[in-house]
C-alpha cells in the first residue's frame, strides 16, 4: 500500500507561482521547520517525515482553521491507487465534462450530445462503478481492528456540458469552458476531471492540456520554426472538413516548416522526431491522464479522432483497462499516462449496428514517450 501526504490540498496550495499566497513562509514561521523541508512536504517528494515535525504541523493546520484535533494526523495522509480504475474510483468526486451540439433552432431542447461520447460515458461510468469489473472480486473484508474495508467509491460524479466549437461563437464556446476548468482547478477538494472527446468537440481539453503543459489555450502553435518547440508531445492534425479552432494541442501542420500530410494523431518519439500513429487504414483514440498527488487532483482526456475510435475506444477500457497502468512518466508527486491507441479498420462500410451493438476491434495500445514527456513537464 502506497500513501500520499496531502498537505498541499488541505491548504489549498497550488504549485503555480503566480498564485501562491506565501504558504511556506507562513508555515515555517508558525512551525519553526525548515523552509526546504516544508516545500517537499508540499510538493509530496519527502521520503520520510520525522514526528516532532508532524506534530508541528498538526498545529499549525488545527491554529488555522484547516482541520480539527481528531482529523489529524490521519487528513494528512491518502491511499494512493493501484491500478487505472481505481486511480478515478479514490477521487471524492468526478465531473465528466462532454461537448454538446446545437441542431437545428436556437431553442436548448435541440441540443444533443453524439452518440459515440455518450457510449464512452457509460463505460467510464461503469468502470468506476465496478472497478473495471475487479470490483467482485474484491469483497469488502475486516482489518485487524474489526473495521470493515470499503471498496473506494467516489462521493459524487458530476456531467457537465460545454459547447462545441462550431455549434455557438468561438469566444462563447470558449468562456464555458474555461468557466467550467477554473472551477474545478479553484476546488480544493479530493477531485477528478474527466474530458470526453478531442478538441474539436470539447474545449475543455485544451484548457487541460494547456495547463498541463504550459501553452498558451487556443492559440495555435502550426507556426513554428520547428518541430521540436511544440507544448504537447503529441498532436492532432485535422481533417480538411473539420472545424479548426486554434489550439496548442491540434491544427493542420506540426510546424513552420514540417507538414503532416494525414489527418489524426502524431507523437513524439524518444530521439525527438515525431511520428504518425497508423498508416491510412488505421483510427487511433487518446488516453491521457494527470495526477497531482499532494493535491489530490486528476486531469484526464479520453479521445477518439473519429466517432468508431471512440465507441472503440468505450470496449478497451472495459476489457483492457488494466493496460493504462502504470503512469508512463512520474515525478514530484505527478503521475502521467500518455498512451495511444490503435485499431485497425475494416473493409466493410459502417452500419447502424455498429453503433448499437459496438462489436469492437483490434487494439494495439502503445504507451507515448517517457523522454518526450518528462522534456516538456521539467520545464514547469
Amino acid at each position: 500500500m502506497r500513501y500520499a501526504f496531502r498537505l498541499a490540498e488541505l491548504l489549498g496550495h497550488t504549485p503555480d507561482r503566480r498564485k501562491r499566497p506565501g504558504t511556506i513562509k507562513s508555515i515555517v514561521e508558525h512551525t519553526g521547520l525548515d523552509r526546504h523541508q516544508v516545500a517537499s512536504l508540499l510538493k509530496n517528494e519527502a521520503k520520510y517525515i520525522p514526528l516532532d515535525a508532524l506534530s508541528r504541523l498538526c498545529d499549525y493546520l488545527i491554529d488555522h482553521g484547516y482541520a480539527t484535533a481528531d482529523q489529524l494526523p490521519g487528513a494528512l495522509f491518502a491511499v494512493n491507487a493501484e491500478n487505472f480504475w481505481e486511480l478515478l474510483a479514490r477521487r471524492s468526486d468526478i465531473e465528466i465534462v462532454v461537448g454538446v451540439r446545437q441542431n437545428d433552432g436556437d431553442s436548448p431542447e435541440n441540443a444533443t450530445v453524439v452518440a459515440s461520447d455518450s457510449v464512452l460515458f457509460g463505460e467510464l461510468l461503469n468502470g468506476v462503478s465496478t472497478l473495471g469489473g475487479a470490483a467482485k472480486h474484491k469483497s469488502s473484508s475486516e482489518g485487524e481492528d474489526g473495521k470493515t474495508t470499503e471498496l473506494p467509491m467516489p462521493d459524487r460524479l458530476q456531467q457537465t456540458l460545454v459547447w462545441s466549437p462550431g455549434q455557438v461563437t468561438l469566444e462563447e464556446a470558449r468562456e464555458r469552458a474555461t468557466e467550467v476548468f477554473d472551477g474545478f482547478v479553484e476546488a480544493q477538494n479530493d477531485r477528478g476531471i474527466v474530458c470526453i472527446g478531442s478538441v474539436k468537440s470539447n474545449p475543455v481539453v485544451e484548457l487541460l492540456f494547456s495547463d498541463a503543459f504550459g501553452c498558451t489555450p487556443f492559440v495555435t502553435e502550426d507556426d513554428v520554426d520547428d518541430v521540436s518547440a511544440r507544448s504537447c508531445p503529441f498532436f492532432l492534425r485535422y481533417r480538411d472538413s473539420d472545424p479548426k479552432p486554434g489550439a496548442a494541442s491540434a491544427g493542420m501542420r506540426l510546424s513552420k516548416n514540417e507538414d503532416a500530410p494525414e489527418p489524426g494523431f502524431y507523437y513524439e518519439k524518444d530521439d525527438g522526431t515525431w511520428a504518425y500513429a497508423g498508416g491510412k487504414s488505421n483510427d487511433a483514440a487518446l488516453v491521457f491522464y494527470i495526477y497531482r498527488e499532494a493535491l489530490g487532483r486528476l486531469d484526464m482526456v479520453l479521445s477518439g479522432f473519429s466517432g468508431r475510435a471512440t465507441r472503440l475506444l468505450a470496449k478497451t477500457l472495459a476489457i483492457r483497462g488494466e493496460e493504462f497502468w502504470p503512469p508512463v512518466y512520474e515525478h514530484g508527486g505527478m503521475q502521467v499516462g500518455a498512451y495511444l491507441v490503435q485499431y485497425e479498420n475494416t473493409d466493410a462500410s459502417p452500419s447502424r449496428d455498429d453503433l448499437i451493438f459496438n462489436p469492437g476491434g483490434a487494439a494495439d495500445i502503445m504507451p507515448l514517450s517517457r523522454r518526450a514527456l518528462e522534456r516538456r513537464l521539467s520545464k514547469r
